[in-house]
């Protein structure tokens, strides 16, 4: 029975890892917009993780490190991946030229800076928790901004167009780069004592899971992980409590 309660969080976690490798596999291929969806259902993955462990009472010292193997490639490598091809299929940068070089940096900056942010959060894990993270946690910046900013671009072709994606797409892998690997407190979604707040965290959540389980709006999802990373940062600098 103890065996079963572990492989259940454990499970959710291997599959999200799996989805990871099938989201770089299928940009790859060329098809993006499955590919971001796929790093959304992995989002999905990591809060049931998550859950199950809390629920079952199956939290462990190797669960904690293969959930981040698992994130670093579902929300670190896999957007990377994603973003770099978007570039070159969405943003009109050619291979091999300045623009595609300084690309290659951003994505590999922001896939550094989540493995860093990962490590930190994990030698912090035999401290008190509390409700915040340090630094922007990197499911928000991979498994929510950028597969969703992506999903956005390929559903809206004319947007996509008349950007300077060139310029805005290396600039937003840098700054959530800087996000994750710095030291602002960012709310864990968590209950807590504001009735309003814990009805704004289910309505988030029910509303990403029907369009990653749809495969619709990610306008929402967009728009919501803006409003979240904002809304976030300002809570972290105005509030001190635990």
């Amino acid at each position: 029975m103890s065996l079963l309660r572990y492989s259940i969080p454990n499970g959710f976690t291997a599959l999200s890892l799996l989805l990871g490798v099938a989201s770089i596999v299928t940009t790859q291929l060329g098809e993006l917009e499955l590919a971001a969806w796929i790093i959304v259902w992995c989002g999905l993955l990591d809060v049931m993780d998550g859950a199950a462990a809390r629920l079952l009472k199956a939290t462990s010292s190797f669960g904690a490190e293969f959930d981040s193997m698992a994130d670093l490639v579902s929300f670190g490598v896999a957007p990377a991946v994603l973003m770099l091809n978007a570039g070159l299929q969405l943003g009109g940068i050619e291979y091999d030229t300045a623009q595609f070089w300084v690309l290659v940096v951003a994505v590999a900056v922001f896939v550094l800076a989540g493995a860093m942010r990962l490590a930190r959060f994990n030698l912090a894990s035999d401290v008190p928790s509390t409700g915040w993270f340090a630094g922007i946690p990197i499911t928000a910046a991979g498994g929510g901004l950028v597969s969703s900013l992506v999903l956005v671009l390929i559903r809206h072709p004319d947007v996509a167009e008349s950007l300077p994606l060139h310029l805005y797409m290396p600039v937003l892998m840098f700054v959530l780069a800087l996000l994750m690997i710095s030291r602002l407190r960012f709310p864990k979604a968590r209950l807590r004592k504001s009735k309003a707040f814990n009805a704004f965290q289910i309505v988030v959540v029910a509303g990403v899971y029907y369009c990653g389980i749809t495969r619709s709006y990610p306008e929402y999802l967009f728009g919501i992980g803006i409003v979240v990373l904002i809304a976030g940062i300002i809570a972290g600098r105005l509030s001190r409590d635990s």
